[in-house]
C-alpha cells in the first residue's frame, strides 16, 4: 500500500484556527453560535428588517394601504356571508387540494377552509403591496408568510379536519394510539441519534450499494471504487463519477433496478466512483483546494494508473459537478488533456440565481452558520435537512406528520427515503468557503475563484459537455444550471431538462413511465437561447433520460471495444483494498 492510500485524516497536521482574532471577535462568534441555537440557525434580524421594510413601504403608499385594507374588509365580509349560507353542503369551500374531499363541504368545516383560503390569499396580496419593497425583504416576507399559512391550515389539526375526525370515530381512536406510539418512537430515535424506523431494511452493502467492485484508493478524503465488469468487452474510455459530499454516493447505486452504476456496467462501461469520507471535527480545516486536489485529482490519477493512455469521461452530481467544473478548468489551464467529456447532473457554476436556497444565504445567515460550524468543526447533516424541509414544509413536514401521528399511518421508507436519512457532515473551512465564495460572491462565474492561488477561467473548458437540469429542483434550479452554457467554450454542448426534482429526477432508473425530458445540442461555442425560449421551443420526449445520455457518452467514445481492465494496479500503488461499497460510506 502506498503513502497516498494509507494517508488518513489524522495526517492532516495540527488543528488550526480558521480565523484568528482577538477576544472580542471570539466572544462575538460565541454569541452568534448561542443565538443560532435559540433561533434554529435563522438570522432573525433579517426578518425584522424585512418586516420594517414592508411596513415603511405601505406607510409611503397610502393608496396601496387603502387597497389592502379594502381587500381585507371584502374577504372578511365574504367569510361572514359564506358562513351564513354554509348550511348548503353543495358549495365548494376552497380550491385548495388539501380541502378537496367531500367532508370539507359540510358546515362548519367548509367555513374553516373558506376563511383560511381567504386569509392566505390576502397575505399574498399584502406581501406584494409595497411598490419598492427590496427583493430580499419580499422573499423573506413571503417565506415567513408561507410558514405561518402552513402552520395555520385547518387540515393539520384533529379538531378542524373532518376527515381526521371521521377516521378517529371509525377506529374508536386507535389511529391516535398508533400515531402517539410513532411519535414517541421518533422522539426517542431523535434523542438517541438513531435513523428513522424502517431504514434498517436498506442496509448499505446488503440491499443498496450492492454493485460488485473493489476499493483501489483510500486517502483522508475519498475512497475510489472500481466496479467489476459485467460484459466480455467494454468501452475503451472509462467513466469517473464525482458525487456530492453533502450526500452519500450510493444515491447513484441504490437498489439494482434503479442503480445508475449498475446500468452503466451492464452496458459495457468501466466505472470508477468516488466515495467521500464523512468528516469529523478533526477534518475542520479541509478546504475547497483539498477537495479538488485530494478528491478529484487523486481519483483521476488512480483511473489513469489503471487504464493508462485512455481519456476519461467525467461525471459530477450536484456539488460534485461544481467541483468537477473547477477541476476541468484547472486541468485545461495546466494543459492536461486526460478528460474526454464532461457531464453535470443538477450542478451549478453560476450561483446568481440559487432559487429558494438563497433564503438561507446572506451575510447575516452565513455569519450565524459560520459561528455554529466554528464551534463544532463541522456542519451537522440535520441542519441542512431542516433547511430543505422548511422550503417545502407542507410536503415534507405537515402532510407526513398528519398522516403519521393523526391518521396513524406509518409509511415504510423506500430506498431513496432511507438514503436521504443517511446524511453527511461538512468540514468548517470547506463549507464556509463554498457558501461564501460560490453562493454569496459568485466568484466562479465571475472568474474570481482561485485554486492553488490561480484564478479559474471556465472559458478554458472546450470539452464535449452534457448538462442535466430537473424541472422542480429546489437545490439547483434548472434556470441556474442552464447558465453554464455562457460560461464555457464547449463546441459540443447538450442541455437536457427532465421532470422531477433534485434527487428523484436524477435517479429515475432506465425506464420510468411518468418521466419526460427535453434535450437540445449545440455544435458551436456561442449559440444559445434564454431558458424560457429553450423550454418553449424544445420538444418533449417521454421516458427516463438515462438511455439518452448513455447513447451520448457511447457516441463520444472509441468505436473499438476492448477487454475489461484489471482491478487496480498494484505496481502503481493502487492494489485492491477491499470490496465495494468500502468503509467511508458506512460511517454515520
Amino acid at each position: 500500500m502506498n503513502d497516498t492510500q494509507s494517508k488518513q485524516s489524522a495526517d492532516s497536521g495540527p488543528r488550526a484556527t480558521a480565523t484568528p482574532g482577538d477576544e472580542a471577535s471570539e466572544l462575538q462568534r460565541e454569541f452568534r453560535a448561542r443565538l443560532a441555537a435559540l433561533t434554529g440557525g435563522l438570522a432573525t434580524e433579517e426578518y425584522g428588517q424585512a418586516w420594517w421594510d414592508w411596513f415603511l413601504g405601505l406607510a409611503k403608499a397610502p393608496d396601496r394601504s387603502a387597497a389592502l385594507a379594502s381587500s381585507a374588509f371584502d374577504k372578511a365580509l365574504d367569510n361572514w356571508l359564506f358562513a351564513l349560507r354554509a348550511g348548503q353542503p353543495t358549495e365548494p369551500a376552497s380550491r385548495d387540494p388539501r380541502f378537496a374531499g367531500d367532508a370539507w363541504n359540510v358546515w362548519p368545516f367548509n367555513v374553516y377552509a373558506h376563511a383560511y383560503s381567504n386569509w392566505d390569499a390576502w397575505w399574498r396580496e399584502a406581501v406584494a403591496a409595497p411598490r419598492d419593497l427590496p427583493a430580499r425583504s419580499a422573499q423573506l416576507m413571503e417565506f415567513a408568510g408561507r410558514q405561518a399559512a402552513n402552520l395555520a391550515s385547518p387540515a393539520n389539526y384533529l379538531a378542524t379536519n373532518p376527515e381526521l375526525l371521521e377516521a378517529t370515530r371509525a377506529e374508536a381512536g386507535q389511529n391516535l394510539v398508533r400515531g402517539f406510539s410513532s411519535f414517541v418512537d421518533d422522539l426517542q430515535r431523535l434523542v438517541e441519534d438513531r435513523p428513522p424506523a424502517g431504514t434498517e431494511e436498506y442496509m448499505v452493502g446488503a440491499r443498496v450499494a450492492v454493485t460488485p467492485g473493489e476499493v483501489i484508493l483510500r486517502n483522508r478524503l475519498i475512497e475510489v471504487i472500481q466496479y467489476s465488469p459485467q460484459t466480455a468487452t467494454v468501452q475503451a474510455e472509462p467513466i469517473l463519477i464525482t458525487p456530492a459530499w453533502i450526500m452519500k454516493y450510493y444515491i447513484l447505486d441504490l437498489s439494482p433496478h434503479n442503480s445508475f452504476v449498475r446500468y452503466l456496467v451492464e452496458r459495457g462501461h468501466t466505472v470508477f466512483l468516488m466515495s467521500w469520507k464523512n468528516p469529523t471535527e478533526a477534518d475542520r480545516d479541509l478546504g475547497m483546494d483539498d477537495y479538488v486536489r485530494e478528491g478529484f485529482f487523486a481519483a483521476l490519477d488512480a483511473v489513469s494508473a489503471v487504464m493508462p493512455g485512455r481519456k476519461v469521461h467525467a461525471l459530477g452530481y450536484c456539488i460534485g459537478g461544481t467541483l468537477l467544473t473547477i477541476a476541468a478548468a484547472a486541468l485545461a489551464q495546466a494543459g492536461d488533456e486526460r478528460l474526454a467529456s464532461m457531464t453535470l447532473l443538477a450542478a451549478q457554476a453560476d450561483f446568481s440565481e440559487p432559487g429558494e436556497l438563497s433564503l438561507f444565504i446572506s451575510p447575516q445567515q452565513l455569519d450565524r452558520l459560520e459561528a455554529v460550524m466554528h464551534r463544532a468543526g463541522v456542519l451537522d447533516s440535520k441542519r441542512m435537512g431542516a433547511a430543505f424541509t422548511m422550503l417545502r414544509s407542507q410536503d415534507l413536514l405537515w402532510s407526513p406528520a398528519v398522516k403519521k401521528y393523526l391518521r396513524g399511518e406509518s409509511e415504510r421508507p423506500n430506498d431513496l427515503m432511507s438514503w436521504n436519512a443517511d446524511g453527511t457532515r461538512m468540514p468548517y473551512r470547506m463549507h464556509t468557503e463554498y457558501l461564501t465564495r460560490l453562493y454569496l460572491r459568485n466568484e466562479l462565474a465571475k472568474g474570481e475563484f482561485t485554486f492553488a492561488g490561480t484564478p479559474i477561467d471556465l472559458k478554458r473548458i472546450t470539452l464535449p459537455m452534457f448538462v442535466v437540469g430537473t424541472e422542480t429542483d429546489h437545490v439547483a434550479p434548472w434556470h441556474s444550471v442552464y447558465k453554464l452554457r455562457r460560461l464555457t467554450r464547449s463546441g459540443d454542448y447538450t442541455f437536457l431538462l427532465t421532470s422531477g426534482g433534485h434527487n428523484a429526477g436524477i435517479v429515475t432508473g432506465p425506464q420510468h413511465p411518468k418521466r419526460r425530458f427535453r434535450m437540445r445540442t449545440w455544435q458551436d461555442t456561442t449559440t444559445t437561447l434564454s431558458p424560457e425560449e429553450w423550454e418553449r421551443t424544445t420538444s418533449i420526449e417521454q421516458g427516463a433520460w438515462w438511455p439518452a445520455w448513455e447513447r451520448w457518452v457511447t457516441a463520444h467514445s472509441s468505436e473499438t471495444l476492448v477487454p475489461p481492465p484489471p482491478t487496480g494496479n498494484e505496481a502503481a500503488g493502487y492494489a485492491p483494498l477491499g470490496a465495494a461499497p468500502g468503509e467511508y460510506v458506512r460511517v454515520r
